[in-house]
């Protein structure tokens, strides 16, 4: 297989896990503040909104990162 494949199909493996890690992390700290301010409905802050948008973009750009490095390393 093609080391770019390779790294490509790699960095999506790490950055999906990354990804979902990290939502599954801030959704168990929003249920915790509104089970402490007693509300039944969980939302997200601004500040877990960025935090996703911005770990969605580094996502997108890892798998690119990772063909690249798979190229020059082993290319």
């Amino acid at each position: 297989m093609n080391e770019l494949i390779r790294g490509a199909l790699v960095g999506l493996g790490i950055a999906a896990c990354m990804f979902a890690f990290d939502y599954m992390m801030i959704r168990r700290g929003a249920a915790e503040r509104a089970v402490k301010h007693h509300k039944k409905v969980v939302e997200f802050d601004e500040t877990d909104r960025k935090r996703i948008r911005s770990l969605g973009r580094f996502c997108l750009v890892l798998p690119l990162a990772f063909a690249f490095g798979f190229w020059l390393v082993w290319g």
